[in-house]
């Protein structure tokens, strides 16, 4: 019979099987004297209904992002200007629950993403100073909407759209991936905005492509557009 031992082990099934059959009278540490090994070991294989080993291979394996998921990160990172942890956290939400941090980080360093210092001297004009003024006092409420362009990947023939709504105030996200930037996705998007929203929108501020349309019937909120 092929029996597969670990490189470390020792004991094989042989000498497992007889602690096993030990009679219980028998304590653990004078089990480890006899076969010369640890009481650990001992005790790792005398309770145990096998003699085989187990896979070292982790239970817990910490999925990856798929190349379309890193591309709407990497879009998400660029709108939000989200931190590590926080950006970490709207990962998680919508697009990967298992992806860890360590990993969410090695992509974003193999991809080359900007930091949040770079992408704040990206803004900022000749001068140094930012070209937008920071965000003033908002109540929630205060919706940001954006649509950003995905690239295509090789084995899709259609294109892509990430819908982006984030809260000045509270800095709530929810994203979404579309097929297209039309004025049905762009309704269907704010409806769902709307329905996931933990506050009521009052404005939707836009810097392009949202169709006015999509919160046309909204009669107690505003759209705001901006250059």
């Amino acid at each position: 019979m092929d029996i597969k031992l670990h490189k470390q082990a020792t004991t094989t099934p042989k000498i497992r099987a007889e602690i096993q059959a030990a009679p219980a009278s028998i304590t653990d540490s004078e089990l480890a004297r006899q076969y010369g090994v640890s009481p650990a070991t001992i005790r790792r294989w005398r309770y145990r209904d096998d003699v085989h080993d187990r896979p070292h291979t982790r239970h817990n394996l910490l999925a990856t992002l798929t190349s379309e998921q890193e591309e709407v990160l990497i879009a998400a990172r660029g709108f939000l200007r989200l931190g590590l942890d926080d950006l970490l956290v709207v990962a998680r939400e919508f697009l990967n629950p298992r992806l860890s941090r360590s990993g969410l980080h090695r992509m974003l360093q193999r991809r080359e993403v900007p930091t949040l210092a770079e992408l704040a001297r990206q803004d900022a004009g000749d001068d140094g100073k930012p070209r937008h003024k920071p965000f003033k006092d908002y109540e929630p409420g205060y919706v940001h909407i954006d649509i950003k362009h995905l690239p295509q990947m090789p084995d899709e023939e259609q294109k892509r759209y990430l819908y982006v709504a984030i809260d000045r105030a509270t800095r709530w996200v929810y994203l979404e991936v579309r097929s297209s930037q039309s004025a049905k996705d762009a309704k269907a998007f704010m409806k769902r905005v709307e329905e996931k929203a933990p506050f009521t929108i009052q404005t939707v501020l836009t810097d392009n492509g949202l169709p006015a349309v999509a919160v046309a019937s909204w009669t107690k909120r505003s759209l705001l557009m901006s250059a």
